[in-house]
């Protein structure tokens, strides 16, 4: 809330949030994991979304705009073994991002979230070593995705869930 309220005081208004927060932890069955890994999966996932969608649409609303994109993972709709809690946070991330699409649709305000598959990040590489990196998604893939969605050409698009899963279909 302190960093929209600085936004806020300096430009004036929010005319985009890119939610870009999310992590990885777990790889483990569901009957596996435990409370701390399911927890920090819903909160890095989910409630940082929360709080910050909380935060922005006040003023977005007042604005009479706003474009709000959220990165979630091919997990959300595509669940795979071993990935229960991170699917679930990024599943929830969808419907998150689809109920504020619902509430303000007819406020001049657009949400929408990206579900790319494996992203092509040093972190990635490593974890890794044996993937097939030509299959992954490119980060500036992701980037224009976005830059696209914030601007003119997105402003018919919301309440989407759309994939990007590179060549890893």
């Amino acid at each position: 809330k302190q960093a929209v309220e600085t936004i806020l005081a300096h430009f004036g208004k929010i005319d985009v949030l890119a939610h870009l927060v999310g992590g990885f932890a777990g790889g483990q069955t569901v009957a596996d994991t435990d409370d701390a890994t399911f927890q920090r999966m819903l909160a890095m996932n989910l409630t940082s979304a929360f709080h910050i969608l909380r935060a922005v649409l006040p003023p977005m609303r007042q604005a009479g705009s706003g474009r709000i994109i959220a990165i979630g993972s091919r997990a959300a709709e595509n669940p795979g073994p071993s990935v229960g809690a991170y699917s679930a946070s990024k599943a929830a991330l969808v419907s998150l991002i689809r109920t504020v699409a619902i509430e303000n649709k007819d406020l001049g305000i657009t949400a929408n979230v990206i579900l790319p598959g494996t992203i092509d990040t040093p972190a990635n590489r490593k974890d890794m070593p044996g993937g097939d990196t030509s299959q992954w998604v490119q980060p500036a893939s992701i980037a224009n995705l976005i830059v696209w969605l914030a601007g003119d050409g997105g402003k018919d698009v919301t309440g989407a869930a759309i994939p990007v899963y590179g060549r890893g279909l």
